[in-house]
């Protein structure tokens, strides 16, 4: 009796083990036709497009104007410093739904809380930061 119940035990696992793996083979073929989409995809366009370079048509464009001066431009890195803090943020509140789904399940509570406080302790201490550099000074 103990032999079958073990049988039965090992054979109930491996129904569980390739229902597993069948779900990451589905993955697998899905990323497969994926990847042979955006390959035929290139190669389509490379067989059927026309390759006839003209001096024209190795000029920069922009906005039908004709390109003048330097292809240099001075960017205002303000800009991207905004950028920056604002995905921190929108990580941030990525990071605090699932928690917040997490907190309230039971016997979640306490690590859950005290693991936030880490989280939010080091997004202040980055914005801390940022304030004290005078990234957040719009001049």
């Amino acid at each position: 009796m103990r032999e079958t119940l073990g049988h039965s035990t090992v054979a109930a696992g491996n129904v569980v083990a390739a229902g597993y793996f069948r779900s990451y083979s589905v993955v697998g073929l899905l990323a497969l036709v994926g990847v042979l989409f955006v390959a035929v995809a290139f190669g389509a366009g490379r067989l059927l497009r026309p390759v006839v370079p003209t001096p024209e048509k190795l000029l920069t464009y922009e906005c039908g104007v004709d390109p003048v001066g330097e292809g240099w431009a001075h960017t205002q890195v303000r800009y991207y410093v905004y950028a920056f803090l604002y995905v921190i943020f929108a990580v941030d509140s990525v990071f605090l739904f699932p928690w917040a789904t997490v907190f309230a399940a039971p016997g979640y509570g306490a690590t859950t809380l005290v693991e936030m406080f880490i989280f939010l302790g080091f997004l202040a201490v980055g914005l801390l930061y940022a304030y004290k550099k005078g990234v957040l000074a719009w001049t």
